[in-house]
């Protein structure tokens, strides 16, 4: 659900926070907050970022669009709010590609009954980690290792689009080009966010985890199908982390 004002009081939260955490989704979702009369948007981006000093986390459990991450980053900038050694993303948080997102919507033709879906990519993404065939954050980083997994999974997809969906495919050399731009420009905020919020922990600083969906959207516990692809309860935020529990 949405339009509820979890939005604000996010805001509201993460000022009083250190560390303010993503865990979960993907850019299908996201807050909005407006600060002295400017809105500011955000599908993967904590909104804690508004507020100085605090550090802001997209976890591994988040599935990301690096194309959506470099546009909340760039209007971050051209609004004057400093980033820099405050934005940090998860090295094994899984990438949404281009064939994810057409794949969302092929899918969702097919059905009879349809999710609803945002057509975004987010479940044929998360599906990829499942099925441990995904490509993460820090494999743009690593063009032999990007190359190699991309030459595998169009090699099984592209098979299924054109034999299950009469889709043309995907080419390898635009999407390489691309995503290999895209990691050059987030690999200043790539990082171990596990061992960042641990250390937090052993430190007693406030940490925040912020999710995108609530409890009726989780995939195990929510209205299925009509859910969302990941866990969006507050169990996930720990489990997506690799988190130590203060004692």
């Amino acid at each position: 659900m949405g339009d509820e004002g979890k939005g604000k009081i996010i805001d509201i939260l993460s000022g009083k926070a250190d560390y303010v955490v993503r865990y979960q989704g993907g850019s299908n979702a996201g807050h909005t907050v407006v600060v002295s009369g400017k809105e500011y948007i955000f599908h993967l981006i904590p909104s804690g970022i508004l507020h100085k000093g605090k550090i802001c986390c997209i976890g591994n459990g988040v599935t990301i669009d690096p194309e959506s991450l470099i546009k909340e980053i760039m209007d971050l900038k051209a609004s004057g709010i400093n980033i820099k050694g405050r934005l940090k993303v998860s090295s094994l948080a899984h990438v949404i590609l281009p064939y994810h997102k057409v794949l969302d919507k092929l899918r969702e033709g097919k059905r009879s009954h349809r999710i609803g879906t945002t057509g975004r990519g987010i479940g044929p993404c998360y599906a990829d980690k499942i099925n441990r065939c995904g490509i993460r954050m820090i494999d743009l980083l690593n063009p032999r290792v990007f190359r190699d997994k991309l030459k595998d999974n169009l090699k099984e997809k592209n098979e299924i689009f054109k034999k299950v969906y009469g889709h043309k495919g995907f080419s390898f050399d635009s999407i390489y080009s691309r995503f290999l731009s895209y990691g050059k420009t987030v690999a200043p905020y790539i990082c171990s966010t596990s061992l960042l919020l641990n250390d937090a922990v052993e430190k007693k600083k406030d940490i925040l985890f912020e999710g995108a969906q609530g409890t009726f959207l989780d995939i195990d516990f929510g209205t299925y199908p009509f859910v969302t692809s990941s866990s969006a309860t507050s169990g996930a935020a720990v489990s997506a982390q690799a988190l130590r529990l203060q004692k």
